[in-house]
């Protein structure tokens, strides 16, 4: 690691007012570099962090972010600007429990607004803020918005900049164009982008040609006319950025985001021009580093690696198969055997594994960008005219687009599959991308069947069911290395795989004194528990519950009967979640219900940290799901919610 000379010295990014365009590259080298040491010790968002860095320096030595306002969207872009921003020396510490946040997090550091998890919001926010600080006399606060090309198309991007023009606000949007989200970016506003970059010839000559056209006198109709038309004809041509004019905005650009002396030389400009302003600046993902500008796409979010020969080599992963690729190659088979399945992505092609469907089946594959809402829409669109598709987005995100699964699937009863990524606890990402809520948010909805797979080998039989259906299903699994169950089955236990039918669950084992009722894929610890409470006396079932709407009422009823208690299980939010459908089941079949005991996620944010230290703070391991199971057995009553 060099030795870093300036960084430690930074106690506010104020500090940066008094450097000279020199030392700001050199800021710039020592930023990187404990960068590319961060990913020798752990995943991160990298090449996005390494394409802004001298952006963040040339903002942060333009402005004071103390008391102007600043907004980064999307968040994962972040790391240069904690660094500088008093937070270096703890720096070592981000995306690990009790460490820094790879978001934005106010409780960190003033500098820090909001949790910028989702894309496209910057905008919109950042509007109220300049409204709430003009009706408080603090019109002096300056406004800035750094938001990507990627993230640029969201809709709310542009209800935003319709409401800006209306009002005429003083703010600064900077357009950070790398031509990348995730993945390359897609559609007309990429298109749109790619032009302005690409288009120095008409740099130095659009201004002496509008200037000439204003001086063209009018001579009267129906020549007036004709002239009036050429004259704007031509502007529109050749004037860059004609779009964001014609929404309101003063438009510059576009300039590179990598000379820190001509940013610094464009935010001097713009600070106190009156109305909004949009700066494009043009950045390289993984700018500083061959490997990452080679390949933006590998390098977004890769795994720890270890320098050999001086190239980066991953480090080796687990063994089993993770479920996104499971539910990737699920698809594909759909897609091969029958052309009407098509699938739908919201710039996650990369992170679904779905680059090969793209690749094979382009007429099949629709990459919407960062537009859940249309996507959804979309889907609804293809399923009225008999297509089968499968919107694939995590689940975090799919809460972007939650009308249109209510309005344009759900009351229609339209056959569109929902696979959610990232259901439950996603680790390091935090409580921005934590998949918590989606049980609850789809089983409330009428028509919709809601389930998850136990382990890995219900993925391929669950997603064959799924598209069997008449109506819309969601189909949620975590980002976690799948589990077989067949390997779990110790202690003289043995089981025969059941099929998937609609609301069945999967009896894996069955006790007396008391059962534990799964959904998902801690099915495993389940089992695990049971070996453990097993060694113990107590005779403890497994059920993998498959469905939380419908549920089996069967089953239900059948262990409140026979069995001592029920453990409900989730990875998902207790609040409306597959505990509560378990409770409002027994309740309506005038069972029993102070023997139930639910574990899941409680009724708050959970920070950021490995999974495996998630589910044990949650007592969603093996030891805490045996623990629930034994203070149940012991007590003999009591409901109780963890």
């Amino acid at each position: 690691m060099t030795k870093h000379q300036l960084l430690p010295k930074l106690e506010t990014a104020y500090d940066l007012h008094g450097m000279s365009v020199a030392q700001l590259q050199q800021l710039a080298a020592e930023i990187r570099d404990v960068l590319c040491n961060l990913l020798q010790e752990r995943t991160a968002h990298f090449a996005s962090n390494l394409g802004v860095v001298e952006l963040a320096l040339a903002l942060h030595s333009m402005f004071d972010f103390r008391h102007d306002r600043l907004i980064w969207d999307t968040g994962h872009q972040i790391y240069p600007h904690k660094l500088i921003t008093g937070r270096y020396h703890e720096f070592q510490t981000i995306r690990t429990k009790g460490g820094l946040m790879g978001y934005p997090n106010p409780q960190e550091s003033e500098y820090d607004l909001f949790m910028t998890g989702h894309a496209g919001s910057s905008i919109a926010t950042l509007s109220g803020m300049r409204s709430g600080d003009d009706l408080l006399g603090e019109e002096k606060r300056r406004a800035v918005a750094v938001i990507g090309d990627g993230a640029f198309p969201s809709g709310i991007v542009f209800e935003a900049l319709n409401n800006i023009s209306g009002l005429k606000q003083d703010l600064l949007i900077v357009l950070n164009d790398n031509k990348m989200s995730i993945c390359p970016r897609v559609g007309g506003m990429a298109s749109y982008l790619d032009r302005l970059r690409t288009s120095p010839f008409y740099s130095g000559l659009k201004q002496e040609v509008v200037r000439i056209l204003d001086n063209v006198p009018l001579l009267g109709d129906p020549v007036e006319r004709f002239l009036a038309q050429l004259k704007e004809g031509v502007k529109a041509g050749l004037h860059g950025g004609m779009l964001f004019e014609e929404l309101g905005l003063r438009y510059l650009g576009p300039i590179d985001g990598h000379n820190i002396g001509l940013l610094r030389k464009y935010l001097q400009m713009v600070k106190d021009l009156k109305g909004p302003i949009l700066l494009h600046v043009v950045t390289e993902k993984g700018h500083g580093y061959t490997p990452a500008a080679e390949d933006p796409v590998f390098f977004h979010t890769p795994p720890a690696f270890t320098q050999e020969n001086g190239s980066p080599v991953p480090r080796k992963s687990a063994a089993q198969p993770a479920y996104t690729n499971l539910v990737s190659s699920a698809i594909f088979e759909a897609m091969r055997k029958n052309p009407r399945v098509t699938v739908l992505t919201a710039a996650m092609c990369q992170g679904n594994k779905l680059e090969r469907l793209r690749d094979e089946m382009p007429d099949r594959f629709f990459d919407t960008g960062i537009c859940e809402s249309h996507t959804v829409a979309f889907a609804a669109g293809q399923a009225k005219v008999g297509l089968r598709p499968v919107v694939n987005i995590y689940s975090t995100f799919l809460q972007r687009s939650y009308d249109q699964i209510f309005q344009e699937v759900a009351l229609q009863n339209l056959p569109v599959v929902f696979t959610m990524d990232r259901a439950g606890l996603t680790g390091p990402d935090g409580p921005t991308h934590h998949g918590a809520f989606d049980i609850a948010y789809m089983r409330c909805l009428p028509n919709i069947v809601v389930m998850a797979p136990g382990d890995g080998w219900d993925v391929a039989p669950m997603f064959e069911f799924a598209l069997r259906q008449p109506g819309p299903v969601s189909m949620r699994y975590p980002k976690a290395n799948a589990a077989s169950l067949s390997n779990i089955a110790t202690n003289g236990h043995s089981f025969e795989r059941q099929p998937i039918e609609l609301g069945r669950a999967e009896v894996l084992r069955w006790g007396p004194d008391g059962v534990i009722l799964c959904l998902g894929t801690l099915l495993d610890e389940c089992l695990k528990a049971a070996d453990v409470l097993n060694a113990d006396g107590l005779e403890i079932g497994v059920i993998n519950a498959r469905f939380a709407k419908p549920i089996d009422r069967e089953i239900v009823e059948r262990a409140a009967r026979e069995c001592g208690f029920i453990v409900t299980v989730e990875e998902g939010c207790l609040m409306g979640g597959f505990g509560s459908a378990v409770l409002e089941s027994a309740n309506e079949m005038g069972l029993e219900t102070s023997r139930i005991k639910r574990l899941g996620i409680p009724d708050q944010f959970i920070e950021h940290g490995e999974r495996a230290e998630l589910l044990a703070d949650l007592g969603l391991n093996a030891e805490g799901i045996a623990a629930a199971c034994r203070e149940l057995a012991e007590q003999g009553e009591g409901v109780v919610s963890v």
